[in-house]
């Protein structure tokens, strides 16, 4: 299963405010799915890094190192080469299909991840983590209603999920300008998981939603 991708407060994020795994596919595509989501990314933004080199002198930054839509998309070929063959002879492989639509999600290439995803979930239709993967990758490529759809269905199948509830009122907050639905999922999201790490986080932002939503016209 994948349980990793949340979307984080805008500033903007996850996912990555928008690339942080960006990074991550410039030096080999080595860091996996790191920080998925926009809570991973609130939580990654929180403190700015240096970069030192192995030789003590200052590496290139983050930026720099970025690489444009097209060589990500390269590279995520590349990565992908290996799945994607064995997936001729096993075509309904859900597990190979996840592996193939992550490696596409963490290379910004939302659209083919989603349909990786949703093959994988013909097989898997229950596994909320990957309709949770696939719903916030909706959000990327500006489909809110899809994303709250599939975020909605995964809640069927696990209606506590942590990571799809932070979604949901994510996208709700800033998709939909639904202050009064995010806070509803947040308060079910806190109360089903009272050790949640990001607690703080989305107190704080609920706090945010209310303020927001008090100064409205």
């Amino acid at each position: 299963m994948t349980d990793k991708k949340s979307l984080s407060t805008f500033q903007w994020t996850r996912t990555r405010t928008l690339v942080l795994s960006a990074v991550c596919l410039a030096v080999g595509l080595v860091g996996g799915r790191y920080i998925r989501g926009l809570q991973g990314q609130t939580e990654a933004s929180a403190a700015p890094v240096t970069n030192v080199s192995a030789s003590g002198g200052t590496a290139a930054s983050p930026a720099s190192l970025t690489p444009d839509p097209a060589q990500l998309k390269a590279m995520a070929d590349a990565q992908a080469a290996p799945q994607l063959e064995k997936l001729k002879s096993d075509p309904a492989n859900p597990e190979m299909l996840i592996s193939v639509g992550n490696v596409y999600y963490d290379a910004q290439q939302y659209a083919v991840a989603i349909d990786f995803y949703a093959r994988a979930l013909k097989a898997r239709p229950s596994d909320a983590a990957v309709r949770t993967d696939m719903a916030t990758a909706y959000w990327y490529t500006g489909n809110a209603d899809a994303a709250i759809a599939e975020f909605n269905k995964a809640l069927s199948y696990e209606p506590n999920n942590p990571n799809t509830l932070f979604n949901l009122g994510l996208v709700k907050w800033k998709g939909k300008s639904d202050s009064a639905g995010a806070i509803a999922d947040w308060e079910k999201l806190l109360a089903a998981n009272p050790n949640y790490a990001g607690k703080a986080n989305v107190q704080q932002m609920m706090a945010e939603a209310r303020k927001n939503d008090a100064v409205k016209p």
